[in-house]
């Protein structure tokens, strides 16, 4: 069975387990050294902080999206680095509801690494329950083994496999950013405005409650399969400006049984950079 969420309370009883690996993966896409900083003014002992800008991003070449994916052998090595082995349980949490700690939640599966899950309501339930905090840095580790890249347990598609997709429709998109930027109104982040045809739109946020937790299974598995519309989960791919949000719909459809669903990991940052590609508007 995937693992999807953890609560505060059972990462309290496990934080101090030599099996337990937490990361801090706080980020703001328009101030790139705000994560940094939110973790230097406080985190969970022992969590330790992953950038992802400079770790969980590959060089951009202006035609890769915003976030590209490392390749799996150095996102492995970077685990490694950190003391992560088959058998670490990986915790990731951020401050914005599970989007960023969704992203490396997927990275992980997609390494082969099945022992992960998300902090539910992230930093702020974490506070909220009165849990310790420090500002120390996480001791030194020895460093695990070089993962082996074994069979992926995270599906993707490329570019290429969208573009021939649209006039088959194989497989069906989800859009995971807002509903004005998906409709072409606005886009405040990258230089074309609109979706990728035939997409269907679910923006991250409907996926938590006002708490910032999730949705629970039963209510976020009525949901999206109102939007797939007797669509085989196996049959939806998912896509939002860089590939990270994109995870949060990914992870809220683990959690809602609907699995085997695939992530587009350029997104429309690297969808919009080639002028070739069709472009759509409005609802």
């Amino acid at each position: 069975m995937t693992m999807t969420l953890i609560s505060a309370a059972d990462l309290a009883a496990r934080l101090n387990a030599p099996d337990v690996r937490v990361f801090d993966v706080r980020h703001d896409l328009s101030n790139h050294a705000a994560g940094r900083q939110a973790y230097d003014a406080g985190h969970i002992p022992g969590a330790r902080y992953l950038d992802h800008e400079t770790e969980l991003a590959a060089a951009r070449t202006g035609k890769n999206g915003r976030h590209p994916l490392p390749s799996r052998a150095a996102f492995g090595a970077l685990m490694a680095a950190h003391g992560v082995t088959p058998q670490t349980l990986v915790v990731a949490y951020d401050a914005s509801g599970g989007m960023y700690a969704a992203h490396l939640w997927w990275m992980l599966r997609w390494l082969g690494h099945d022992q992960v899950a998300v902090l539910d309501g992230g930093w702020q339930a974490w506070t909220a329950a009165g849990l310790p905090t420090t500002t120390e840095a996480a001791a030194a580790v020895r460093a695990g083994q070089p993962v082996e890249l074994g069979s992926s347990l995270a599906g993707s598609v490329d570019a290429q496999a969208v573009l021939d997709n649209i006039p088959r429709q194989a497989f069906t998109v989800i859009d995971a950013r807002a509903a004005n930027r998906y409709r072409g109104e606005v886009e405040p982040m990258d230089p074309v405005a609109g979706h990728i045809p035939g997409a269907l739109n679910r923006p991250n946020g409907e996926n938590l409650q006002a708490d910032g937790r999730f949705k629970p299974a039963a209510q976020l598995r009525e949901e999206f399969a109102s939007l797939l519309d007797g669509r085989d989960p196996a049959a939806i791919v998912h896509q939002c400006g860089s590939g990270i949000t994109a995870c949060h719909n990914l992870l809220s459809m683990e959690i809602a049984g609907l699995s085997g669903s695939r992530l587009y990991p350029g997104s429309w940052s690297e969808w919009c950079s080639d002028p070739s590609r069709p472009v759509a508007k409005g609802a």
